[in-house]
């Protein structure tokens, strides 16, 4: 497959820099939404949003992603009209509060030109840019990032069909087709994530997080959002405001079997546990590169 490749993961976030490689990034949600499956009707204006967000940065958080839609199991779409007055105002109000990069949580191209128009930096595109066939081009024009996410249907749809032939490959496929589209765009910075939660089954969100390693032979950063995911409530069985420690522990497995962001509510909690993670990761690297060179000597 012919696609733009990252030999580093050093990324330009307007005028942010970082270098993906170097440890694990913290992404916080703020969804602006009334009918979100964790957080929704949280925040009943945009002062209310914005200074969630901010606590955020202080926190620990390296982007702030903005979302106006739910998609939760089920949901369904929210009107157009709705969805720009929702996060356009946040995110002309963060673009003059915080100085981490902002990502804009939409599949619509027209929400995600205004969201990139008012301050965002990244389109966080849940469909991979398979559902608006307009975003690709919006996203190369801003020269924004990407990212791709894989989900099976659409929200309303994705949890009626949780039959694959070969998980892990059909979410490759999904995605570099992604790739492919983003890369005959122009879009140069692209970010994969699996989709823990859109369209799988707990057993299969299991076996992403124990094979994450595999997407990042995409030659991109991935991403993961795990938090307070019903596989984790499933397997606690617990309800969605007491999976802090459930979120914690899938987080720490999502760094170190190779993930590069971690995309959380819990912003202040999972820093902590990133840097544990991170600690474990950077050990089984060198433990790893010390015995390469010893079989090589």
């Amino acid at each position: 497959m012919n696609r733009v490749t990252s030999k580093n993961h050093v990324y330009r976030f307007g005028e942010t820099e970082y270098d993906l490689d170097a440890r694990s990034y913290i992404m916080g949600i703020i969804n602006v939404t009334p009918d979100s499956f964790s957080d929704g009707g949280k925040y009943k204006n945009t002062e209310e949003a914005c200074a969630a967000a901010v606590s955020m940065v202080e926190s620990g958080a390296d982007f702030i992603d903005v979302g106006g839609e739910s998609t939760r199991p089920g949901s369904e779409p929210a009107s157009l009209q709705s969805e720009l007055d929702r996060v356009i105002p946040v995110i002309e109000s963060l673009a003059r509060s915080v100085r981490v990069p902002l990502s804009i949580d939409t599949y619509k191209s027209t929400v995600a030109r205004e969201a990139l128009r008012a301050g965002a930096a990244i389109v966080n595109d849940i469909s991979g840019l398979h559902f608006d066939p307009r975003m690709a081009g919006v996203v190369a024009e801003h020269g924004s990032t990407v990212i791709l996410m894989h989900i099976r249907g659409t929200p309303r749809t994705m949890q009626i069909d949780l039959v694959y032939r070969d998980l892990i490959g059909e979410i490759r496929a999904y995605l570099e087709e992604g790739i492919r589209r983003a890369s005959d765009a122009g879009i140069r910075q692209i970010i994969v994530d699996p989709g823990i939660g859109f369209g799988k089954s707990t057993d299969q969100n299991i076996e992403i997080l124990k094979r994450l390693s595999e997407f990042r032979n995409l030659g991109f950063p991935v991403m993961v959002g795990p938090s307070r995911k019903s596989f984790i409530g499933n397997i606690l069985n617990l309800p969605v405001d007491q999976r802090l420690e459930g979120t914690a522990a899938a987080v720490a497995v999502s760094i170190i079997n190779g993930t590069d962001i971690i995309r959380v509510h819990d912003v202040r909690e999972m820093k902590r546990v990133a840097v544990i993670a991170d600690a474990v990761r950077r050990a089984n690297i060198e433990r790893e590169s010390m015995r390469t060179v010893g079989q090589s000597s």
